[in-house]
Parts: C-alpha cells; sequence; structure tokens
C-alpha cells in the first residue's frame, strides 16, 4: 500500500467541521424535544376511547416506520412543492425528523404506560387522586423510567440520522466533510475525522442520558434513623 496518510490539510479547516457539528447538535436538540412531544401526545391518543382517532395513530406510525428516513426527507423537500409548499432546506430536514421520531417514539412511550400495572391507576383514583395527579405520579414517571433507556438509544440514533441532511443541503457535520473533500481529495482522513466527531458524540449524547437517568430517577437510598436508647 502506498498511500501518505495526511491529516494536516483536514485538521486546518476543523473549524469547519466544529461549524457542521454545532448544527448537528442544534437540530438535533430541537428535534427531540419536539419529537418527544409528538411521541408523548400520540401514546395517549393511540389509548383514546375514540377509535378514528387510534386509527389514524396507528396508520401514522405504521406508514413512517416502513417507510426510509431519506425517504420521507425527499418527499417534504422535493414533493411538497409540487402542492405549492415550499420549505427552506433546514425547516423542511426538522419536519421530516420530528414526524419521523414522533412514530418511533409514539411506540416506546406507549409500551412504557402499558407497562404501569393497571391496579396501580385504581389505587391512585381509590384514594381519591384526581385524573391528572394520577397521570403524573403514578403513570408517568414509573412509565418514564422504564422508557428512558429505549428513548436514549432512539434519540442517539436520531442525531446519527442527521447526516443525511446534506443530501438536501443542510451544512451539517456530514455537509460539511463532504466539502472539505472535494477541496482537498483526501477522502480517508475526511470521512475518519468525521466519523470520530460522531463517535465522540454519541459517546456524549449517552453520557448526558446516563447522567439525567441517575439524577432524575435512581432512587437514593436514605440512611436509617438510629435506634432509640431505651433506658434500662
Amino acid at each position: 500500500m502506498n498511500y501518505t496518510f495526511r491529516f494536516s490539510p483536514v485538521l486546518s479547516r476543523a473549524d469547519q467541521l466544529l461549524a457542521g457539528l454545532a448544527e448537528t447538535l442544534w437540530i438535533s436538540a430541537a428535534v427531540i424535544a419536539l419529537g418527544f412531544l409528538v411521541g408523548l401526545g400520540g401514546a395517549f391518543a393511540s389509548r383514546s376511547h375514540l377509535k378514528p382517532l387510534r386509527f389514524l395513530v396507528r396508520g401514522y406510525v405504521e406508514a413512517i416506520r416502513n417507510t426510509p428516513l431519506l425517504a420521507q426527507l425527499f418527499f417534504i423537500y422535493f414533493g411538497l412543492p409540487g402542492l405549492g409548499i415550499r420549505l427552506d432546506a433546514v425547516p423542511a430536514a426538522m419536519i421530516a425528523l420530528v414526524v419521523n421520531l414522533g412514530a418511533y417514539t409514539i411506540e416506546i412511550v406507549r409500551g412504557g404506560i402499558e407497562a404501569v400495572p393497571k391496579g396501580q391507576t385504581d389505587a391512585g383514583i381509590a384514594l381519591g387522586l384526581t385524573r391528572r395527579q394520577v397521570l403524573l405520579l403514578i403513570v408517568l414517571k414509573p412509565a418514564l423510567k422504564v422508557m428512558f433507556p429505549a428513548l436514549a438509544s432512539q434519540f442517539t440514533l436520531l442525531m446519527l440520522a442527521t447526516s443525511i441532511l446534506s443530501q438536501i443541503g443542510v451544512e451539517d457535520l456530514f455537509h460539511m466533510a463532504s466539502l472539505i473533500d472535494s477541496a482537498t481529495y483526501r477522502s480517508f482522513e475526511v470521512y475518519a475525522v468525521a466519523c470520530g466527531f460522531y463517535l465522540l458524540t454519541a459517546l456524549g449524547f449517552r453520557a448526558v442520558f446516563a447522567l439525567i437517568y441517575r439524577l432524575v430517577f435512581s432512587e437514593r437510598v436514605r440512611p436509617a434513623p438510629p435506634a432509640a436508647v431505651v433506658p434500662p
């Protein structure tokens, strides 16, 4: 192998990669927040007493989970203009990602809610709690603890999936790597560094989610009160 590795042309353009990483991170954060809200609302809608609403949510979930994200992105960015709906690259990208993440989140949240024993809900109502208190204290908190690992994995995968946004011109990390590759012709080095950025970012996401889980859901063991001393 006569290939000479030269990372200096790539590292000299690290500012471009960092700009792309910043774009990737803020898009990921916004999509995670919005996608979770879509998933939460959709999960409760899927348990509604209204059959048409349940059918609508189920159709949405199946349609999104059984079509490629890239096809969904192209449909929104290239297809909707045929109907007179034109979106810039970033709004189109965010809509596609939120719609996609929402569908997967619905199933995760629904599974977490269904994992909470119905007896706990009945006990809360029997104790005189309002439905809102039952929802927040008895259903959502235990359900979130159950679903959090799956949500964290899905959110990390979402961040990695943002790499396809370069296909419509979003200046994310992968897009910047492609520009550097075109300027330097050092494909191996460029994409090795880009993969390193994605790896470190994914590990950072996992560390942050692990910290959140520890702070929110880990039960702290309180020391037992000292035993009362009985005088002889």
